[in-house]
């Protein structure tokens, strides 16, 4: 895989090394915030793994420290970590082998501009999609990619959850994100903080409503998305 395409759907805050187990400070920092918003929208009475245990899965894990700080609190929940960085594959791995509940699987390498159905997914199979910090920090075609495959891939009713800084009507705010945003687009003219206006317009040109929005610590936002 070429360099280029390594980074189109992904960024980390340092340099990465295959094999090696990974710690982001801001993973560290956020994956508390993030999970108790999803403890108010996963849906699981299973303490263990079975033929009706929901699949959730990750676009862009990282280093895998968000999975591997959800899973063990839904132990019926099955998680499905993905990277298109196979440089990262080592450090999710590290993590869901590390796993005491055992209900991550392997990661894929995965670049979300492509169908699932590649990659073995079929369509209407996913309970629940999650995605952080990378609509930001990837070219636009990776968040159209990802709307597309949640509209396709995710069950009636299932829900996308998506989490980073998002501007609205236009407007960032407040001056953190504006100068975020800046450093972003002179880094590569092709990321940059989104407006929720485009992505509300994303979600309805492939059948996602976004039904709540949750304000986080650091000025970023968790959003939830219902297919319909």
């Amino acid at each position: 895989m070429s360099k280029s395409k390594n980074i189109a759907c992904s960024f980390h805050e340092n340099e990465s090394f295959k094999g090696e187990k990974l710690i982001y400070p801001a993973a560290s920092r956020n994956k508390e915030p993030i999970l108790q918003v999803l403890k108010r929208f996963l849906i699981c009475d299973l303490d263990h793994l079975d033929d009706e245990s929901p699949l959730f899965v990750e676009v862009a894990s990282g280093s895998g420290q968000h999975v591997a700080h959800f899973a063990p609190y839904f132990p019926g929940v099955k998680f499905q970590p993905t990277e298109v960085d196979e440089d990262l594959l080592g450090s999710i791995s590290y993590y869901a082998q590390n796993c005491p509940t055992k209900n991550i699987l392997p990661p894929v390498q995965l670049d979300i501009r492509t169908k699932l159905s590649h990659y073995g997914f079929q369509e209407d199979s996913i309970d629940y999609m999650y995605n952080a910090n990378m609509i930001h920090i990837s070219p636009y075609e990776c968040t159209i990619g990802l709307f597309e495959n949640a509209g396709a891939y995710l069950k009636p009713d299932a829900l996308m959850i998506t989490y980073g800084p998002y501007g609205k009507d236009g407007v960032i705010t407040p001056a953190s994100n504006v100068e975020f945003d800046a450093s972003l687009r002179a880094r590569d003219p092709s990321w940059g903080v989104r407006d929720l206006k485009d992505l509300i317009k994303l979600g309805e040109e492939n059948s996602l409503t976004l039904v709540d929005t949750v304000e986080m610590p650091a000025n970023n936002k968790t959003l939830v998305w219902k297919k319909d």
